[in-house]
């Protein structure tokens, strides 16, 4: 494994945690088991919005509305994982 390889792999990582914790945290802000008026969760939930809410966007308009149940951070997950163990190990470095 290349260092670009391992850069990306490690990259694509931590985006996968990132869209992992921002959509725990969604749940737990939409049952009120946190709450949004602490200074640190905020910061926490609005960090990961905004760097998961432009990729989730175009993957929410097309994937169909399920009555409430968001499936585009699970569509994200798999497209992650799929980059992670095909895409990247095929770039020619």
């Amino acid at each position: 494994m290349g260092p670009v390889e391992w850069l990306l792999n490690t990259v694509l990582g931590l985006y996968l945690w990132v869209v992992i914790a921002g959509a725990v945290m969604s749940w737990l802000v939409a049952f009120d088991v946190i709450n949004l008026r602490n200074r640190f969760v905020a910061t926490i939930y609005d960090t990961c919005e905004r760097l998961t809410t432009p990729v989730l966007n175009p993957i929410r308009k097309v994937i169909p509305n399920l009555g409430g149940v968001d499936l585009s951070p699970v569509a994200l997950i798999i497209g992650i994982q799929f980059l992670q163990n095909f895409a990247v190990p095929l770039i020619p470095f």
